[in-house]
């Protein structure tokens, strides 16, 4: 009965590691966390620009009673980034406001 209990342990362990290792979080990877900033003016440039897609992820109120809004953004909501990121080229820059 032992041997089973250190066996069954040892079981979920892997099986906990295994799957933690499947989505690890992007600092336990050893990349940065921190996006590059961009300033107005870096912004501005950017505008138009075939290669930028400019995404607007404000929620609910912050994005409707907003009266500024960048021309040409996409609104997304970043809750539900996995429904809609695959539609959007890897090979383009991407900004979210």
């Amino acid at each position: 009965m032992q041997r089973f209990a250190v066996f069954f342990a040892v079981v979920l362990t892997a099986a906990a590691l295994f799957i933690s290792g499947l989505e690890l979080p992007a600092s336990a990877m050893g990349k940065s966390v921190e996006a590059p900033r961009l300033s107005i003016e870096e912004l501005r440039a950017l505008i138009g620009n075939t290669e930028v897609v400019i995404f607007d992820v404000r929620l609910g109120d912050e994005w409707t009673k907003s009266n500024e809004k960048i021309q040409g953004a996409v609104r997304e909501n970043p809750e539900k980034y996995k429904q809609w990121a695959g539609k959007y080229p890897k090979e383009k820059t991407l900004v979210f406001y």
